[in-house]
């Protein structure tokens, strides 16, 4: 039974810490949809989700009524798009008339977001991976809900170099179609290392070949109530530090399972998993740094913060797992630049780097995200960054991405504003040395060699 002193805990979460449920998020099967007809195809995909999904807005409304728990988004993932479109699809162009009825299908249902606009090219491209590659500059300034992701390498295969270098090559058209909203459209594409098949959050969310026709996943969020209880126990040992962290994620987290188990039960869709990520926002004291700032640390940044943040991770992930059965998707600590008042703050304050970031990428659950560089960095530097952030997931066997934000036309020293939860962001400096002749290289980087596990 749930106490009075629990409903008194979970208000106050709720009102003065931050405390929402980030996201329900169906994820629906499309492999049932697949047809040579092109216009049959979009017909069918149309269909599909505007059938699964008719009720989400409506549901998701209704729990926050219930249960006085805010849900920030209700979103969509799909089986990767390239290869429902391969047997019809020739061209990028005919891709781009899926993502056209992705969106208009999310808009119908009344979802903030639709991911799967996706290929997974960890060991190598079909033809129709490499259309739809080809094809995301298009699809995303061409429409306004739909989100792409493409994996580029795993612990298991090893780096597609061919598809790195191709994929610094497209975030530069994104960014150069959407240069009249500062690259706006760049927040959109995402590329990862062991991508997961389950992940509610965007832009990396997709519906896995393994699901189930349909899925229910719930994305939790609580940095400011993580920091709130931190701050009871200044100066208490390591240990009081750890078992307090684990206890709010418990908390945190039975929120999110209530929610995703009323979503499933009134939309009728199977509950999938609870992603325990501590997602921020631009909120003031809501912000992934300012725990480790809690921790002990002047910023983000400075010495120990990566120790800081690997506790964090892992202390979270201990408490949620004690909450719920079914802990999936990415499920860590975001640091996105972006989205997070105390990340911007470090970096502002000179006390955070892109060689910083990166270090505490092998500690939490993605890696370069949200970061605005200069429009005028090579295509060729950004696959570097890129085969960078692939590399550190392939060989310490997680979850890696890259969402980089080249503003076209602005530089180190400005800022881009990119509104609501993606917040505003200072422009990063990048290295200035080349590594163009290692990414034109052709090929792939082999898996390393603890991958042979059979």
């Amino acid at each position: 039974m749930v106490n009075i002193f629990e409903v008194n805990e979970t208000n106050k979460m709720v009102e003065q810490e931050n405390l929402d449920v980030r996201t329900i998020t169906i994820g629906i099967s499309l492999l049932d949809c697949i047809d040579s007809d092109l216009d049959k195809l979009n017909e069918k995909v149309y269909n599909k989700i505007t059938t699964v999904a008719k009720d989400l807005a409506k549901v998701g409304a209704e729990i926050e009524a219930d249960y006085c728990i805010p849900i920030v988004n209700k979103r969509i993932s799909v089986t990767p798009i390239a290869m429902i479109g391969a047997a019809a699809c020739k061209s990028p162009e005919d891709y781009v008339t899926l993502a056209k009825t992705m969106d208009r299908a999310a808009a119908k249902v009344g979802a903030n977001l639709i991911g799967g606009y996706s290929a997974l090219v960890s060991k190598g491209m079909t033809t129709g991976d490499e259309m739809l590659i080809r094809s995301i500059p298009m699809a995303l300034t061409q429409t306004e809900r739909v989100c792409s992701s493409v994996n580029l390498a795993s612990t298991k295969t090893g780096i597609n170099m061919d598809a790195v270098r191709l994929m610094g090559e497209i975030l530069l058209k994104v960014a150069e179609l959407s240069k009249d909203r500062d690259s706006v459209d760049c927040m959109k594409l995402v590329v990862f290392c062991n991508a997961p098949d389950d992940n509610p959050f965007m832009a990396g969310a997709f519906h896995g070949v393994t699901e189930a026709d349909a899925i229910i996943n719930v994305g939790v969020s609580g940095p400011g109530i993580v920091k709130t209880a931190l701050e009871s126990v200044r100066g208490e040992s390591f240990e009081v530090l750890c078992e307090t962290i684990k206890k709010t994620a418990f908390k945190v987290t039975r929120v999110g399972q209530l929610v995703a188990q009323e979503a499933s039960k009134r939309l009728g869709i199977p509950f999938g998993i609870i992603d325990l990520s501590l997602a921020p926002t631009p909120a003031i004291g809501d912000s992934v740094a300012d725990i480790l700032c809690e921790i002990g640390l002047e910023y983000a940044g400075a010495p120990g913060t990566t120790a800081a943040l690997a506790m964090l991770n892992d202390q979270v992930k201990k408490g949620g797992v004690m909450a719920s059965s079914y802990v999936g998707g990415l499920s860590g600590a975001f640091i996105p630049v972006s989205e997070d008042q105390g990340m911007i703050n470090s970096v502002e304050a000179g006390a955070i780097t892109l060689e910083k970031l990166e270090a505490m990428t092998c500690v939490c659950s993605v890696g370069l995200d949200m970061i605005a560089i200069p429009g005028d960095t090579p295509a060729t530097t950004i696959s570097g960054m890129i085969a960078d952030e692939m590399a550190l997931g392939m060989v310490n066997q997680k979850t890696t991405a890259a969402r980089l934000i080249p503003v076209i036309g602005k530089g180190v020293g400005d800022t881009v504003e990119f509104g609501g939860l993606f917040g505003y962001a200072p422009i990063m400096p990048v290295n200035k040395y080349s590594c163009a002749d290692f990414i034109n290289r052709e090929g792939r980087i082999p898996a390393p060699i603890h991958s042979f596990k059979n």
